[in-house]
């Protein structure tokens, strides 16, 4: 008897859902080679739409996730870019931002080595519009079509369904190997990038070139940029490996206990502004190629305004897990450029919300609703519909209908074609007329082309010490695969990239040191200093500070210590042998026990008087605090035992004689994020 075992997976050649043969599986259909992509290509939709609809209800990618609410101010420097209402000076918009991981399940950990989203809803007083971003500015691909094959080899491998939310296989390198354009994004990925220390010290990117268009119809090219204003800061891999079994919800938490105590995280909005050419291409880089990205040196980031996410969410799935962006939610002076994949993010999006939300009327969700502007459609019935219409009329124009009930429409705004201009109507959303012209076929520009001259400029952008946690990352991920032609194959293009990082990583996994792929080309760029998160000082609001007492303590002291802490702007968690108030002193309030604290949930450690009363644990917590690159030290004998518990007694041990002095110290400290030249001396590999 016939069975269905194999029957989607058999004969020699790539086929479609009906048995038709397919040619290309890599490129879309379109008008052109640096054309848009075309509806008509059947393949590239039936490919992701199988893809969008593989899980129910959870996302298929960036399934863990947190949000929060908050404002964007613009401070107006885009009013001369864009017409967009929100980007004009002074004005206030409510704002609802949802950070997540890509591979993982929605029970994962918060911290694997993975690319982090960054979307931001905007609720405007034209719509809402959707900046649906990642942490690192460029992609894995360069065309939506493979998007299903690059989360189906980097998520756990069907066989088995290990390992979850982590990249460290075969198939995953396999994938990356074969398609060198994903080498950049990987390159990222295995730099200090793809652990953040906190989503608020995470930097985002819009990763697509965007087009603005102004009052008088003048338009430009923008990359959008999301800037940390606690600066960009990320966590050690020995590190994140303890988080994720101490608290794999480490970020979130994180992030809602920064709200809750009033140290709202700020990031700056910025553009890179390039001129709208023919071309689209930027000192030789292509601005519709999602793999390269523009230096800063190039290209400054102009501030444009600034989000501050001062409220958590009331329910996680109601608003959390039930928010749906969508790249194609656009308002009037943002439109899209023909990057053939943001092209394919409009279709997937869509489609996606389309299975997880139970169909169109996704957008009458709470979390989803245009808040700030009003909503008239003809839209109708559908499953979840919560809106009761009335009247007898659902379509335009309205011949039928009472005149004075006929509301005024964009359908009746008349757009000349682009050789005579566009007529902007205040509030209205008209795209941009472009000419469009081309040959019909799968394909990609020759500017696309060029694999690894980004990569190595990225790596050697790179400090000494952030080099070597490359090295580390990938001598890691490499390591966990089974599949020595794979690992060969990754370390080819290493050799391209650089020679000396590829020698260290077949070094580290026992193997030949590889010869550079044939027939790669590389070019020098000079480095970007930008990139690199060493070398530049940034505030300390919200940091944590563990402060580490015994119960007979001189209580004032602590507290001097814990508002000291509190003035500079940080968090104190107050650390002591036994839970409940310090002496019964009234605010003063133990949040951690030997039992219940760990070195990671601190950016420094300070240590009180009468230190000798500690229990051992505690100095093995400051221990492994100062081998993961953190300010420790204390006051008093404090200090002594500090000295005691660390290897080397360097310039990020603080010995103060009182409480605000300790402090002091650890503010200069904690501006450099960590104390990198410590790290430097002992590679990562050495760290607990």
């Amino acid at each position: 008897m016939e069975t269905n075992r194999g029957h989607f997976q058999s004969g020699e050649h790539l086929t479609n859902a009906h048995g038709v043969r397919v040619p290309d599986t890599d490129h879309t259909l379109k008008a052109g080679r640096r054309g848009p992509s075309l509806i008509q290509d059947q393949h590239f939709r039936e490919k992701v739409t199988a893809f969008d609809h593989e899980r129910i209800p959870e996302r298929a990618v960036h399934a863990r996730g947190v949000g929060a609410h908050g404002t964007f101010r613009s401070n107006g420097a885009a009013a001369g870019l864009t017409r967009a209402g929100f980007l004009q000076a002074g004005v206030e918009t409510p704002v609802f931002t949802r950070f997540s991981t890509v591979l993982g399940s929605r029970g994962s950990a918060d911290t694997p080595r993975d690319t982090r989203g960054f979307a931001v809803k905007f609720y405007t007083e034209e719509g809402n519009y959707d900046l649906v971003g990642n942490n690192i500015p460029v992609f894995f691909i360069q065309d939506a079509i493979k998007f299903p094959d690059v989360v189906h080899a980097a998520k756990p491998e069907p066989d088995t369904e290990v390992p979850q939310a982590a990249s460290a296989h075969d198939t995953f390198w396999d994938f990356v190997s074969m398609h060198t354009e994903a080498q950049h994004h990987t390159m990222w990925n295995m730099s200090d990038r793809g652990i953040p220390r906190s989503l608020r010290t995470m930097e985002g990117f819009g990763v697509h070139t965007f087009r603005l268009v102004n009052a008088e119809g003048e338009t430009s090219l923008v990359k959008f940029h999301w800037k940390p204003r606690a600066g960009v800061h990320s966590t050690l891999w020995p590190e994140a490996q303890a988080i994720m079994g101490n608290d794999p919800d480490f970020h979130r938490r994180d992030l809602t206990t920064a709200i809750d105590s009033g140290a709202a995280p700020e990031w700056d909005l910025g553009v890179q502004v390039f001129p709208d050419t023919p071309e689209q291409v930027f000192e030789g880089i292509d601005l519709l190629d999602p793999t390269k990205f523009v230096p800063e040196e190039l290209a400054p980031v102009q501030v444009i305004g600034t989000m501050t996410l001062d409220r958590n969410v009331d329910n996680f799935f109601a608003e959390t897990e039930q928010v749906a962006f969508c790249p194609s939610h656009l308002v009037p002076g943002i439109d899209l450029t023909d990057d053939p994949l943001l092209q394919g993010r409009l279709f997937s999006y869509l489609d996606t919300q389309l299975s997880r939300l139970g169909g169109p009327n996704f957008h009458q969700l709470p979390i989803n609703r245009a808040r700030e502007a009003e909503v008239n459609t003809h839209q109708r019935d559908g499953m979840h519909q919560m809106a009761v219409h009335t009247g007898k009329v659902a379509y335009t124009p309205q011949g039928a209908a009472d005149p004075a009930e006929v509301p005024w429409h964009p359908g009746l705004v008349n757009s000349p074609g682009a050789d005579k201009g566009v007529e902007y109507v205040p509030g209205v959303l008209i795209e941009l007329p472009r000419p469009v012209e081309g040959v019909k076929e799968r394909a990609l520009a020759a500017s696309f082309d060029d694999h690894f001259t980004q990569v190595r400029m990225f790596y050697r952008s790179l400090s000494e010490v952030e080099q070597a946690h490359v090295a580390d990352a990938y001598s890691f991920e490499l390591g966990k695969c089974t599949m020595p032609h794979v690992v060969d194959r990754q370390l080819g293009h290493l050799a391209v990239i650089d020679t000396d990082l590829a020698a260290t990583v077949a070094e580290n996994l026992g193997r030949d040191t590889p010869q550079a792929d044939a027939g790669a080309t590389v070019q020098d760029m000079a480095p970007s200093p930008a990139v690199s998160q060493v070398g530049d000082t940034w505030p300390v609001d919200g940091r944590v500070v563990g402060l580490l007492v015994c119960g007979e303590c001189d209580i004032e002291k602590v507290a001097a210590a814990k508002k000291a802490v509190e003035d500079a702007g940080m968090v104190p968690m107050l650390v002591a042998p036994k839970g409940g108030l310090l002496q019964g002193r009234e605010g003063l309030m133990v949040d951690r026990t030997p039992l219940t604290a760990a070195s990671i949930e601190f950016e420094a450690v300070l240590v009180g008087d009468h230190a000798d009363d500690l229990p051992r644990g505690l100095r093995n917590l400051v221990g492994e605090a100062w081998h993961h690159g953190k300010a420790v030290g204390g006051w008093g004998d404090g200090a002594a035992f500090v000295v005691d518990a660390v290897p080397e007694a360097d310039a990020g041990v603080v010995q103060a004689t009182g409480p605000q002095d300790a402090v002091d110290a650890v503010v200069q400290l904690l501006g450099e994020h960590r104390v990198w030249d410590r790290l430097a001396k002992a590679p990562e590999k050495d760290l607990p």
